[in-house]
């Protein structure tokens, strides 16, 4: 609570922040799951899977914190609804990772050889559309500055468009990796097929999830 009080002196978005820090830490960390299930290296991908559900546990500390420790009297240019409807979205961000690696731990999976290029830049793609949000949210004390309004408000729509954008190009690398995957369906189990739609879906919710978060703070900057 203590931290949090002087992360609200140095901002009120300073706490919104924090938590968006803690989040990434769990994106982040999915590179290196999958670079373990690349390398067929499953005692890091068991390792590695525990560190996310660690670090998503620690985001959810933060937002417990952040919810519970709201100063009433706090002045924000936004409601504080609002606040709490973005970090609600973040850690959906967080949540949708410990997913990923818990379904990665679920049975030994191979990503397949005929899939590599298509699944590389899927999951490129949908990291991208969450970096480009992790980055707005940093420009939350340039918005304060300027009361959400004039060059900067423009700035943060323009890269809310940017992520609506990269949200697409992302929707069109999983149909490509889908249509692969359903054209070399006989190399897979059942159970391996069914796992890895799973898997896809929930990497897609990364960038389904940071665009419903850039229209949101889009909503704001119109009706502010």
């Amino acid at each position: 609570m203590r931290t949090l009080a002087k992360l609200f002196v140095k901002s009120p978005f300073a706490p919104l922040q924090k938590h968006m820090q803690d989040v990434n830490l769990c994106v982040e960390k999915l590179k290196e799951i999958f670079d373990a299930l690349v390398r067929d290296d499953q005692k890091s991908v068991l390792r590695l899977a525990k560190e996310i559900s660690k670090l998503e546990a620690k985001a959810d500390t933060t937002k417990n914190e952040l919810r519970n420790h709201l100063p009433s009297s706090l002045f924000l240019p936004i409601s504080k609804g609002a606040l709490l409807e973005i970090l609600s979205l973040q850690d959906d961000i967080a949540d949708d990772c410990e997913d990923i690696a818990v379904l990665l731990t679920l049975k030994n999976l191979t990503l397949k050889a005929e899939l590599k290029d298509d699944f590389e830049n899927f999951f490129k793609e949908n990291l991208e559309t969450f970096q480009l949000i992790r980055v707005i949210i940093d420009e939350f004390d340039n918005l304060l500055e300027t009361s959400f309004t004039g060059r900067e408000a423009e700035k943060v729509k323009s890269m809310v468009d940017a992520v609506a954008l990269k949200e697409h190009e992302s929707d069109i690398s999983q149909r490509q990796l889908l249509k692969n995957m359903f054209g070399n369906e006989e190399l897979f189990s059942h159970g391996e097929f069914q796992l890895w739609l799973l898997i896809f879906k929930e990497i897609r919710a990364l960038s389904n999830t940071s665009e419903k978060l850039a229209h949101r703070i889009r909503n704001l900057l119109d009706i502010e």
